[in-house]
């Protein structure tokens, strides 16, 4: 599966933790970044997969699940950590749920919002992947 769990640099101080985000760590240019925050209990987010964009999602607060698929295999992914992201590259399709409460979810993405990019529609992807 084309992603992959990457580790954030974290500079340690006991006034608090920085962590950075440059070109280097996501390996592509930042075109865009958003963020998802007060998810409702039971409430799920994502439910698409890209045309062209890649993303990193990371858990900056609390935690949740990313369900992904390739179209032939699934798999889960729980983000809980700060100095922790999920490279997501195009044509996979994911799903967030399970949020924690007060979690937030970063998203870097390499693109900028373009409809056309988004594929909503579960038997749409899979029939593009063959």
């Amino acid at each position: 599966m084309n992603i992959q769990l990457i580790h954030i640099p974290k500079i340690e101080d006991p006034r608090g933790n920085l962590s950075v985000i440059e070109h280097e760590v996501v390996s592509f240019d930042i075109k865009r970044v958003y963020y998802l925050y007060d998810v409702p209990a039971g409430a799920e987010r994502g439910g698409h997969a890209h045309i062209q964009q890649r993303e990193c999602l990371i858990a900056l607060s609390g935690s949740f699940e990313v369900i992904l698929n390739d179209g032939k295999t699934e798999k889960t992914i729980t983000l809980n950590k700060p100095f922790e992201g999920l490279l997501i590259n195009e044509g996979i399709w994911r799903e967030l749920k399970n949020f924690s409460s007060g979690s937030v979810c970063l998203v870097i993405a390499s693109e900028v919002f373009e409809e056309a990019d988004y594929i909503r529609d579960f038997n749409e992807f899979l029939a593009s992947k063959n």
